[in-house]
């Protein structure tokens, strides 16, 4: 199985041993030698790659990524893997007391960034930040450094991924806002796989159905971060 993932804790890293780890490459990798497929490929992608290069045959799976409409004219989705809020990266104790992207919207000069094709793109215009206040920029990395170095003053992504990423550098003066359910409920994501390949994907969800909620998952799950009400809300 050729699996495209990204460079965003705790869903998909590379450990200091150069093997790729998180809870997504896990799970995958498990569907893999259930299903019998041999070797588990990992290919590193960028976030805008992700979609073409599984609708062209460049790899056979993505690592979870949100379910759209939009989405789904492109490719099918497995069952969802995970539900989960969005949130801020902020710098470290919050300076401008954000609480989620309203208040961002009403901060004149507070500027946002989002991963190119992110949908957190959307999110934050539909919530009322200005297209002229946001910074799109093409990997986790980037945006954090951004906050980091006070270029913008948030970042929209997963929370999740934010306080995946943040774990990793101690250093880090960094902090993570919840973004409140009333500007953006917890969304469900899924691995994605081509339209061509739907016996795969009704044999990715046969196992997804026996894995999800099962003592390794919970398991694996709890020591990327997540809690049983997270996992609860998959079943």
């Amino acid at each position: 199985m050729r699996y495209a993932f990204l460079q965003e804790p705790p869903f998909c890293f590379t450990d200091a041993s150069g093997r790729v780890d998180g809870c997504d490459a896990k799970l995958a990798s498990k569907i893999c030698q259930m299903l019998d497929l041999g070797d588990f490929s990992p290919i590193e992608a960028e976030f805008a790659e992700l979609l073409p290069g599984v609708a062209d045959g460049r790899w056979d799976m993505t690592t979870g990524l949100f379910v759209s409409g939009e989405r789904k004219r492109l490719v099918d989705f497995t069952r969802p893997i995970w539900s989960l809020p969005d949130g801020l990266m902020v710098a470290k104790d919050n300076p401008l007391g954000l609480k989620g992207y309203r208040s961002l919207a009403r901060h004149p000069s507070a500027i946002l960034a989002v991963i190119a094709d992110q949908i957190q793109h959307q999110t934050a215009l539909q919530n009322g930040v200005p297209p002229d206040r946001v910074r799109i920029f093409a990997t986790q990395a980037q945006a954090a450094e951004a906050v980091a170095k006070g270029a913008v003053q948030a970042y929209a992504s997963v929370a999740m991924a934010h306080r995946g990423y943040i774990a990793q550098r101690a250093a880090a003066r960094l902090d993570v806002v919840d973004v409140p359910a009333s500007e953006k409920q917890p969304a469900a994501g899924a691995f994605a796989l081509a339209k061509s390949s739907t016996a795969l994907r009704q044999e990715v969800d046969r196992c997804l159905n026996e894995l999800l909620g099962c003592p390794w998952h919970r398991e694996m799950m709890s020591q990327c971060g997540f809690s049983d009400g997270d996992i609860d809300r998959l079943l």
